[in-house]
């Protein structure tokens, strides 16, 4: 993925004199000793991250750690302090106020975590208001309007009033409204917050699929560290106006820059964030259907395997053979007559939680798939274990 989004030690004061306290934050002040002695408040300092096109970038933080008031940066509802702002290899900063209206009203948009309905207007306008305020003709906003209200999953509801819906539809009403002038980029702060953790779970998995379809680049924010790692394809975790550490929920698992961030991921939920595709053995030992009944006991001879997957011609999964099955098969039997066709098997995308069970069911290793069925690893239980703890 190519960088969409480039910041460059952007900084945020809050205060009649701003760059006066910039020397101040570089002499080490802390940022509660600047707003006791100066009277200023320090929302950012010295953010420096690029954003890949296409990835859902979530910026994590607690409360007063900074991520609200950056990602306003992103489309200049804050203005930065210092620092550049770059999209598409241009630096934002320097727009005048044509430009800056322009990239709001077709290249970036903003999902709040209070919705922000009109009341006195049906879903269907209200997610065509922004096509309104840029003078679509009706029924071509009202076309594109019905296919994101399609999208979002709200068929049906075009002509009811926000009112009639229940919080996580409402939000959904916000995305698409959000979507209807087609971004490029989405910003959404604290968009689930407020809905009850059932409705907000459903969100999540809701936002995931339509990435899936439409691969915008998302900047999301969150103070619930199981969200941040379900959602985020990269994460970056604040403190005090500071970006503390960014990398995928892997890395930030496995290699916390400080203890600061041990401390933040350490009541985190492993099973509900980490992944198949992110545990398994990726160098996964096959054999095709086809191959003698010899090369494949020599293989598991020499690989010193209990089980080996078998594929087709074109990597597909068709099964697995046990080293008993083919050290005990008459030397004339074909790999397809002995191998388990019912084997248990995990997708790329599955989440450890879900795995658990198949893990427990299976006698087999656990091959892992992706969406065309060929085998990209697998999983023995002891790789499930590992990531747990």
């Amino acid at each position: 993925m190519t960088s969409h989004i480039k910041l460059n030690r952007v900084t945020k004061i809050f205060g009649p004199k701003p760059q006066s306290v910039l020397p101040l934050i570089k002499d080490g002040m802390s940022k509660e000793e600047i707003l006791s002695k100066t009277n200023h408040t320090v929302g950012v300092y010295n953010a420096s991250f690029e954003v890949k096109k296409g990835e859902i970038f979530v910026i994590m933080g607690l409360s007063g750690s900074g991520k609200s008031t950056l990602i306003r940066c992103f489309n200049r509802l804050h203005e930065p302090t210092s620092g550049e702002i770059y999209i598409d290899g241009d630096n934002i900063v320097s727009y005048d106020e044509a430009e800056l209206t322009k990239m709001r009203q077709e290249k970036i948009a903003m999902v709040f975590q209070h919705f922000g309905l009109f009341s006195h207007r049906t879903i269907l306008e209200n997610v065509e208001y922004g096509l309104e305020i840029r003078k679509v003709p009706k029924d071509e906003r009202r076309k594109i309007a019905m296919k994101n209200i399609e999208i979002v999953g709200l068929k049906g509801y075009e002509q009811q009033y926000p009112n009639e819906l229940s919080g996580g539809m409402q939000q959904r009403v916000g995305l698409a409204r959000a979507l209807a002038n087609d971004p490029d980029i989405l910003l959404m702060d604290e968009p689930f917050s407020a809905l009850d953790p059932l409705i907000r779970r459903e969100m999540q998995l809701e936002l995931i699929h339509i990435q899936k379809k439409l691969q915008k680049t998302i900047i999301f924010i969150t103070h619930d560290v199981n969200e941040a790692f379900k959602l985020g394809d990269r994460i970056a975790v604040m403190k005090n106006g500071e970006v503390v550490q960014v990398g995928t929920s892997e890395e930030i698992i496995n290699e916390p820059a400080n203890d600061y961030i041990k401390e933040f991921i350490k009541d985190i939920d492993r099973s509900k964030i980490l992944q198949a595709k992110q545990v398994m053995t990726n160098s996964a030992p096959i054999i095709n259907e086809t191959d003698s009944l010899a090369d494949v006991q020599s293989s598991l001879k020499d690989k010193q395997m209990k089980d080996i997957c078998v594929v087709d011609q074109e990597q597909k999964l068709k099964g697995i053979v046990t080293y008993d099955q083919v050290m005990n098969a008459h030397h004339n039997t074909s790999i397809k007559e002995i191998m388990d066709t019912e084997c248990v098997v995990a997708s790329q995308d599955e989440y450890i939680h879900e795995l658990i069970p198949k893990a427990t069911q299976s006698s087999h290793i656990l091959p892992v798939v992706n969406d065309k069925q060929k085998v990209v690893g697998i999983l023995s239980n002891r790789d499930i274990l590992n990531c747990l703890v």
